[in-house]
């Protein structure tokens, strides 16, 4: 089973969008989303929430709880 640090990577790369996009949703650096994707630093849960949001998908998915990106409704 993937990481959720791995998770992130894919599911941004699907998306064809950069760190730098997903850093400005997020209201941080590129550098400091890249240590969430690198998985040297933890992801903050407020980041988490806010992905869910913005990828509509659910937070299992994200933390690799689940295999399939259930949408929120």
């Amino acid at each position: 089973m993937k990481t959720y640090h791995e998770i992130l990577r894919d599911i941004r790369e699907d998306r064809d969008l950069t760190q730098s996009d997903i850093a400005r949703v997020l209201n941080t650096t590129q550098q400091v989303y890249s240590h969430y994707e690198n998985g040297e630093n933890e992801i903050p849960v407020r980041h988490i929430i806010s992905l869910c949001r913005y990828y509509n998908i659910s937070a299992d998915y994200i933390l690799g709880l689940s295999d399939t990106p259930a949408t929120l409704e």
